[in-house]
């Protein structure tokens, strides 16, 4: 039987090792960004649930995220 060189053989080794890193680093940043959408939709739903009650509360208004103020939203009828 026929056999490459040890450096050659090692050579390849090294670069199967480094492919297999990245895919099982691929497969952790597909896993975070999964859990990451779920989040953020979930912090999409919180915000609609808050929007909603401070609607019922003052009215449809406008508010300045940056010192809470706001103007009411005036509608044409």
């Amino acid at each position: 039987m026929s056999k490459i060189t040890k450096e050659e053989l090692k050579e390849l080794q090294e670069q199967q090792g480094k492919l297999n890193a990245i895919k099982h680093d691929i497969g952790l940043l597909s896993t975070q960004i999964h859990s990451l959408n779920h989040m953020y939709a979930d912090e999409i739903s919180k915000q609609e649930e808050s929007k909603k009650s401070l609607e019922e509360k003052y009215g449809k208004i406008n508010i300045d995220l940056k010192d809470g103020s706001y103007e009411e939203i005036k509608e044409d009828k």
